[in-house]
C-alpha cells in the first residue's frame, strides 16, 4: 500500500488528507503528520495502516479537546465530559486527558485558582458560592479548600460591596437580607454587614 498524496485541508490548514493507492483514507494534524514521517510514496503495510488510522482518530480528538480547552479554562471533569459526548472510547479519552494533564493543559488547581479570580473581577462573591461552583465543575475538596485558602479577599469585603450595590433596589431590610443569603453569605455575616453600614 502505497502513500500517493497528502493534501492540504482547504478548511483546516493545520491538518493534512492523506490518500493511500489514490483514495482518501485518513487525516493528521501538522504535528502528527510531522511524527509519523509519512511522504508520497511511503509504503505501508495494512497493520501500519491501520495504526495510523488509530492515530488519526486521537489526533482529531486532541485537536478538537485543544479548541475545546482554548475558549476558557476547564476542569478534569468538563474535559472528561465533553469528551464522553463526542462518543470516543475509554482509551482514546485517557490518551487526551494523559496528554493535556502532561502539557500542562488540564490542573485543576490551576482551573480553581484562576475561576476564583475571574469570579472576584465580575462581581462580589461569596465563598461559599465559589465552593459551590467548583464542586459543579467537579473539584476535589482538597483543592478548593487550598485555593480559597489562598484568597485573602473576606466574604465580609464582598458582602459590603454588594450591600453598596444592590441596597437602592430594596425597601423591605427582610427581603434585602433573603436576597443576601440566597447569594451564598451566612445569616451572620449579612446581620454584621447590615448593622456596620448602618453605623457608618
Amino acid at each position: 500500500m502505497e502513500v500517493t498524496n497528502i493534501k492540504q485541508q482547504v478548511k483546516r490548514a493545520d491538518r493534512y488528507a492523506i490518500y493511500i493507492d489514490g483514495k482518501y483514507v485518513l487525516s493528521l494534524g501538522e504535528t502528527e503528520l510531522l511524527n509519523s514521517g509519512l511522504a508520497i510514496g511511503s509504503q505501508l503495510s495494512k497493520e501500519e495502516v491501520s495504526k495510523l488510522k488509530d492515530r488519526a482518530v486521537i489526533d482529531k480528538a486532541l485537536d478538537a479537546t485543544m479548541r475545546f480547552v482554548a475558549i476558557r479554562p476547564r476542569s478534569e471533569w468538563e474535559v472528561l465530559a465533553y469528551i464522553k459526548r463526542k462518543k470516543y472510547d475509554e482509551e482514546v479519552a485517557e490518551e487526551i486527558l494523559n496528554r493535556l494533564s502532561g502539557s500542562g493543559f488540564i490542573d485543576d488547581e490551576s482551573f480553581a485558582r484562576s475561576w476564583v479570580s475571574n469570579r472576584r473581577l465580575l462581581k462580589p462573591v461569596s465563598k461559599r458560592r465559589l465552593i459551590q461552583e467548583l464542586r459543579q465543575k467537579r473539584v476535589d475538596n482538597s483543592v478548593i479548600d487550598k485555593i480559597l485558602a489562598e484568597d485573602e479577599v473576606t466574604d465580609i469585603a464582598t458582602l459590603q460591596q454588594l450591600i453598596n450595590k444592590k441596597r437602592s433596589l430594596y425597601k423591605d431590610n427582610l427581603k434585602f437580607m433573603q436576597y443576601l443569603a440566597r447569594q451564598g453569605y451566612s445569616y451572620q455575616d449579612v446581620k454584621q454587614a447590615l448593622e456596620q453600614k448602618l453605623d457608618d
